[in-house]
Parts: structure tokens; sequence; C-alpha cells
């Protein structure tokens, strides 16, 4: 009696095993580095490897963090992949004057980061510093672009808001003291006056304290990186045309999905898409710089919709 007592309590426990279960999850997230020259690119990825890829660019002072929870909702249909940049998050890259942190550097890796995982064909969600990095993408490969939802991911002078003069300040003088005037942009009162600033009070309470956390431990390993990135930023203004010129031209499927009470990109950065782009869909959300933080259901839904509609 005691030995088929043992031996059904070992079959119900081999059955429960997880190592029993042969059906993979596809949503379930995984973890991966990939070698691109001198730079260890950290990503996140889920999703079948046969799916439709959608390329994830987040913002500052963030990471592929930011996507966490985005990730798996969409995996159920894309190929859902979010790297770090060099300077933020896992991503292992030199130092400074060992590589250089401009946005014309970091989407050259990030260029190289798509070759090495053969991504010939995506989709592209920019935010922040995402649609930098996305738009270059696009304009040196216009052909592997087959969507882009930008989340406050500008590309328009309009767009940019009077939040910007003291980087504005740095870029017409490059001298110490507008430098240094930036390093209170780099506390953490700041990092959590962006999470904060435009949320609507009943949503506060879905910003996660981890979220600010993360991005002050990236913001605290190397302030001068940042700043850098600060000076670098007006390369970005000066490509605005040629961008605007790519979606004229290309006219890309767009979805303009943006916190409409974004304290640095208001909204009409969003609505400057459809000049350019007559199909552009524009949402406006009432939420802040990191509406993923506080309307993550609403925004996965949108970029499916947009997606299931091409």
């Amino acid at each position: 009696m005691k030995n088929s007592v043992f031996s059904l309590f070992a079959a119900l426990a081999i059955a429960s095993s997880p190592m029993m279960v042969t059906a993979a999850d596809d949503t379930q997230t995984t973890y991966h580095t990939q070698a691109v020259d001198n730079v260890e690119v950290f990503y996140r990825q889920a999703g079948a490897a046969d799916a439709p890829v959608l390329l994830l660019l987040h913002g500052f002072p963030s990471s592929s963090h930011q996507f966490r929870e985005l990730i798996p909702l969409l995996a159920k249909k894309y190929r859902v992949i979010a790297p770090d940049y060099p300077g933020f998050g896992s991503t292992k890259a030199p130092g400074r004057g060992d590589y250089d942190y401009t946005f014309d550097n970091i989407a050259k890796t990030i260029e190289g980061f798509t070759e090495a995982l053969e991504l010939d064909r995506y989709a592209m969600y920019v935010f922040d510093y995402g649609a930098p990095v996305g738009f270059r993408l696009a304009t040196s490969h216009p052909e592997s672009i087959t969507a882009i939802i930008t989340q406050n991911g500008n590309a328009y002078d309009e767009g940019l808001s009077d939040a910007w003069a003291p980087i504005r300040a740095y870029w017409n003088e490059d001298s110490k003291a507008n430098r240094d005037a930036l390093r209170s942009l780099l506390h953490v009162d700041t990092t959590t006056w962006q999470y904060n600033a435009g949320t609507p009070e009943d949503r506060l309470n879905r910003i996660s304290p981890d979220s600010i956390a993360h991005d002050q431990a990236i913001l605290d390993r190397d302030a001068d990186i940042q700043l850098d990135l600060f000076k670098s930023y007006v390369s970005n203004v000066e490509l605005y045309p040629t961008w605007q010129a790519y979606l004229r031209e290309n006219q890309p499927p767009i979805l303009a999905i943006w916190g409409k009470n974004d304290p640095f990109f208001p909204p009409a950065g969003a609505m400057a898409f459809k000049r350019d782009v007559e199909s552009a869909q524009v949402e406006l959300i009432d939420a802040g710089h990191f509406p993923l933080e506080t309307h993550l259901a609403e925004i996965a839904q949108s970029i499916t919709v947009f997606l299931e509609g091409l």
C-alpha cells in the first residue's frame, strides 16, 4: 500500500513538472546579447521566430525596461525585439573616448544590431531618443521599414517645447557653464518629475517606482555620457528636413500615439506627421512623457489594431 501511494504521488509530481511542458510560450520575454563591433548590445525578445518583427526603440532616460509589460502583449502576434543603446540599460560599451556618444554613432550600432539579427523587414516603435535612432535607420534603409509607431518620438520643430531652452543654450554655446547647467536634468528629482508631469491624478499610482530607480541608476553611472547626448541632439533637429523628405517620399504607415501632456514633446509634434503622411493616424492620450506606465492596455490595443490593418 505504501509503495502504491508513493508511486501515485511520484506520477502526479512528474506529470505536473515544468519539465514535462512541451508547448513553448512565445510570449515569455527572454534576454540576450549581440556583439556589434566593440559593443555588447543587450536586448529583450519575445514572440515566434517566424512572426513579423516589431523593433522597440527606447528613450531617455530609460532602456528596454520601459517596454517590459508591453512586450508580452504584442508578442502574441509579433516577434518583438527591444535593444538597449550604448550608455543605457544592460548594454556594455566602451567609455567616453573609446566610444563616440552621439546619435549618429548609436544609430550605427543599432543598425549593426539589426544586421546581425538579420532583421530585413520590420515595423518600429520609436519613443523620445528612439526617434532619432529609428529615423536614421529608416532613411538609410527605407525598404526595411513596414510601419512606424511614434510615441512622443519627434521629427518636427513644433514638436519641441520651451522645456528645451537650457539644452538649446548649450547647442548655441558649448561652454562649461552651459554644460554644467544641464546636470540638474540628471538628478532624481527631475527623473521623478519626468514620470509624474502631465499624468492624471487618478493614474499616478500606476507609475512604478522601480522604473524611476532603474532610470536614475543609468543616469548616475556616467553623467557626462548623457551630457554628450544632450549636445548631440542638435544633429537630430538638423536632420528633421531629411526625415520629413523620407516620410513624403515613402509614405510609411504611421501611428503617432502621444502623451498629450508631455512637457518636452507637445501634441503639435504628433499632428505634424499628417503633413507629410496623409494617412498617418494620430491618437492623443491624457498622459505625460511615459504613457506606457499609465495607459499600457490602451496603447497595446491601438498598436495591435493599427498593425492588423496594414
